[in-house]
Formats: structure tokens, sequence, C-alpha cells
């Protein structure tokens, strides 16, 4: 048995980020009396699913954005979650009991200013989840760089499947559970820990709100430019996240990148260390890995139909080491697996969460039935169809790693075919030039590259001279001795990729939104040149 998570909330003497401060006062919430709730920002998949998660558990709910687009637009009718489109005072009138104001959210925004005169409870979507959904149960975070949406959903499943019935909240649409949320009956509650900031008067990441008592930190490197300065603020912040886990919790981490390592001691629970195994070498030598690991992965096989590893327990232990899951011994197998989701860095996924589960009671045998059937998430190397013998997959990668492990995994799946890589850089941070230098050797796995211009949002502050240049980026490939064309609009891409593709190529299309609709569009083009045999 662990014990129940409590409401307090140890990070108050440590604030990340570019602010470095403590939120600032607002009205008090009288969380028992709370019964009519609105959300500014319904329209964002975080805050759109926490509309449904609010009514299943009783709240009468209603919403606000600037516009509501597909697919939040569809469940939140299909819930009956009346929501308004354009910011208005007027959206107040109701007289909610509490208003969540979501992260897009500004100062200036209209219902945020009338929701201040009005003196009006507030609060952000992190806080409600912690203070209305966490009490009582075993908030289990996954946190990191990479990694998050995929690690958490299969969590989940990992305990959905041992009939332990977890509440869930992820930043993604698990194949398997069909839906982003769910209350669930039983203690753990799995939820994707994202690092960005709470709201426009906290600037603390989201992940102070959620209590972790179980936590992963599948890796760390800047990124959020727009909101961390350089890449200590965001170390400090997943040092403040191994500083929420107790002393009877555990923190799973990847042990082998001294970037993830450094923040550990700042862990006061029981911290496992999971990475690949040491591997025979010419001569029968080893290499020893860089860090102890508690949890080493021997890769048997990793091909297009997945991979097949075995989990045994390290046996390096440093000064100071207790042992972090009680039951096993140091390099004893847990038992072989068989994941089917290609890529090394999947198969990182797969033993976190299978770490986590576990010590969360789930018995060797259920993991590695559940696993074996996990279907992965909605824009996670998803294969959106087939047309003229072309593969058309869809992936949210937009960090340079990012693109690098999904681009090796691919390649791993499809061996032997022509594989374009096609990019949009969406992201806050992806769009900026911080990275224009190392975006070029994360393609390089690819046979073909295109990358259009980089999105442009509405209200922008980046300057130009702050925007990656997709075309030097593209020059800079070529001159590695790899084919890649900067095609500023969307369109134009389809046209070239449709008329240029060959039965048997692969064309991954990665984007952290919707790619301006590239993957259907390329798919119905693709299908029409080859009912005209063109």
């Amino acid at each position: 048995m662990h014990p129940q998570a409590t409401t307090s909330d140890p990070s108050a003497d440590f604030v990340p980020g570019p602010a470095e401060r403590q939120p600032e006062p607002r009205p008090a919430v009288r969380w028992d009396t709370v019964r009519k709730v609105h959300l500014i920002g319904i329209g964002g998949s975080a805050m759109g699913n926490f509309a449904g998660m609010l009514q299943a558990k009783g709240f009468e709910v209603r919403g606000s954005d600037v516009t509501v687009f597909d697919p939040m637009r569809s469940q939140l009718v299909k819930w009956s979650i009346p929501f308004t489109e354009g910011w208005s005072a007027s959206n107040l009138e109701w007289q909610p009991d509490l208003v969540i104001v979501g992260n897009v959210v500004r100062r200036d925004n209209v219902e945020a200013e009338t929701m201040r005169a009005r003196n009006l409870p507030y609060c952000s979507f992190p806080e409600g989840l912690g203070e209305l959904f966490l009490p009582g149960r075993i908030p289990t975070v996954i946190a990191g760089t990479h990694g998050k949406t995929t690690t958490t959903s299969l969590t989940a499943w990992l305990l959905e499947f041992a009939g332990q019935k977890p509440g869930l909240l992820v930043g993604g649409v698990p194949l398997n559970l069909g839906t982003s949320f769910r209350l669930g009956e039983g203690a753990p509650f799995v939820i994707e820990g994202d690092e960005y900031d709470t709201a426009y008067y906290d600037k603390r990441p989201k992940f102070v709100h959620y209590r972790p008592h179980h936590g992963v930190l599948t890796s760390c490197e800047f990124d959020h430019a727009d909101i961390y300065p350089d890449f200590a603020a965001v170390q400090r912040a997943f040092a403040l996240f191994a500083r929420l886990i107790p002393a009877d919790g555990l923190l799973v981490a990847w042990g082998e990148d001294e970037r993830v390592t450094a923040v550990l001691p700042h862990c006061k629970g029981r911290v496992a260390r999971y990475g690949f195994a040491k591997v025979p070498q010419p001569g029968n030598l080893y290499q020893e890995p860089a860090l102890p690991l508690d949890i080493e992965i021997v890769l048997h096989s990793l091909d297009d139909q997945g991979a097949d590893f075995t989990l045994r327990t390290g046996v390096a232990q440093p000064l100071g080491y207790r042992n972090p899951l009680p039951g096993l011994t140091p390099g004893q197998v847990i038992g072989r697996f068989r994941s089917p989701m290609p890529g090394r860095h999947n198969v990182l996924n797969a033993a976190a969460a299978l770490t986590l589960a576990l010590d969360l009671g789930v018995d060797v045998e259920v993991a590695q039935q559940a696993l074996a059937q996990f279907k992965s998430v909605k824009k996670r190397q998803e294969l959106r169809g087939i047309a003229n013998g072309v593969a058309v997959i869809d992936d949210y990668a937009h960090h340079p790693t990012a693109v690098k492990e999904t681009i090796a995994a691919i390649r791993g799946q499809y061996p032997g075919r022509k594989l374009w890589a096609l990019f949009e850089a969406e992201s806050n941070t992806s769009r900026r030039k911080v990275f224009e230098t190392v975006y070029p050797d994360a393609f390089a796995l690819a046979d073909q590259v295109v990358l259009c211009q980089p999105l442009h949002k509405e209200g922008d502050k980046l300057t130009a001279d702050q925007i990656m240049d997709a075309a030097v980026v593209c020059r800079s490939i070529e001159a590695k001795g790899k084919a890649a064309r900067f095609i500023a609009g969307v369109p134009d891409i389809v046209d070239f990729v449709a008329s240029t593709a060959q039965p048997g190529d692969v064309i991954l299309a990665m984007s952290g939104r919707d790619f301006q609709g590239l993957h259907g569009q390329l798919l119905a083009r693709l299908a029409e040149r080859a009912a005209t045999g063109a």
C-alpha cells in the first residue's frame, strides 16, 4: 500500500523560471463551495479536456475562447458544454463560483480584467486539477523535455490493464483508452507534467500543482525559449520536480544523461535510474555505463515490429545507495518484454513506464501482456494512410532531439525505403533561431527534407531577426550531402511531394500542430495521382 498524497505545496520556497517570483495575490477560493466553473481559453486541448473532467465530476461548466477549432469543438459539443467564441465581459455574467484561467490568457484579456474587477475567485487549470481531483490519490506525474505523452499514456494503460482504474490527464489521445482524460476510481492518477509556466500570474511550472508522489524524469534539455532564458533555468525547474517527490515516493529517471542525474540529489524519495545496460565489445570487453543504473535494459532486437528487451536491476551501487525497488536484488532479471513501438527512445519510455507500474503493484506477467498490446498515441508515429503506395506518417516532434529520434525510429520501421522528412517549426522555441544550427544534424537519416516557413502566430512578438530561417537550415542540410528544399507554403509542399514521391516512399510530416492540414491534403493528392495513373 502507498500512503495517500497530501495537499501541501513543498515548492513554495523554490520558484524557477524567468520571473523567479511567487504567484501574485488573488481572491481565496473556497473549494468546498464551488459549483459553477467558467474556463477562459476553453478551446485548448488541456483546457477543453479539463472542462470535460469538471463536468464528469458534477460541476456546471461553461467557457469561452477567441475561436474553438476541431477536434476540441466537436468534443465540447458532444459533451454539451456551452462555449462562446470571442472575448467579452458578458461571458462572466452568469456569475461562476470559480474562473479557470488558461495558459494562453494574457493579463489584459477583457475577461481576465473583468474577473479581477468583480473580485471573482480564479485559479489556473493545473491548480484546479490539484485541488479538485488529486486529494486522496497517488499523483503519478511524468515530466521531461521528451517522451511525456507516450510514457504517460503507457503508464495509464499498464495500470488500466491490471485493473487499477487510474485517473488520467495527458496531452494526447492514447489509442488503447480512446480519451485524453478519465477520472478513474483507483488510487493512481497519471498526469503529463508540463514544465511550461502555469498562468500569467503564476510563472511556476505546471507540475508544481500536481503534488507528484511517483514521477518520471525522461530527459532534461533546453526548450520553451519564451519562458526559460537558458538551460540553467530549465534544469532548476526539473530540480524542483525532483524536490516535490516525498520521502516515501519514487522518482524514475533516465540515468544515462548527466543533465538528468544532476538534479537527482534534490529528491527526498527513492530514485530509480534507468537506461541501456553495458554491452559486449570485441575481445569480451565491456563498456561500463557512464553512471550507475538501477534498472538496466538489455536490448535483444529493435526492428520494424518494435523492440524485444529484458529489464534487470543494476549491480553498480554508489555510496549511500538504498534499494529504490523493494523486493528486488541487484542483478535480478525482472522480465522479458516485447514492445510494439519502434525506436530506442520508445524502449526508454517503456522502461520508465514499466518501472512505475511494477512499483505501483502491477505483476510482471500482466505488464508483459499489456505492453505487447499497447497501440501508442495519436500523432506519435501515426500512420495516417497509404495512397499510391506512399505511406504518410504524422508525428508531434518539434524539438531537434525529438526530430532526430523520430526519424531514426521511422528509418528502422521502414528499412530500405526512401524517407521524406517534412517539418513545420510551430512551437515558441522551434520557430526561434536558438536551434537553427542544430536542426541540420537532426535530419541526417532522412533522404529528402522539406521545410516550410515557420508558423506565424496572431499577435506574434517575434521580430524577423529572431525567427529561424528555414532556407538557411535547408542549405546547411544540403552542405552535408542530403537533399533538402525550402518551400514556404503548405499547398506548394503538397504539390511538390505528391508529384515527386514514388510508390514505396515513406513521408514523415512533423509538426506540433496539424501542419495546416498537410497530411490529409497529401493523401488526397496521392490518391488522385493513383486514380489517373499520372
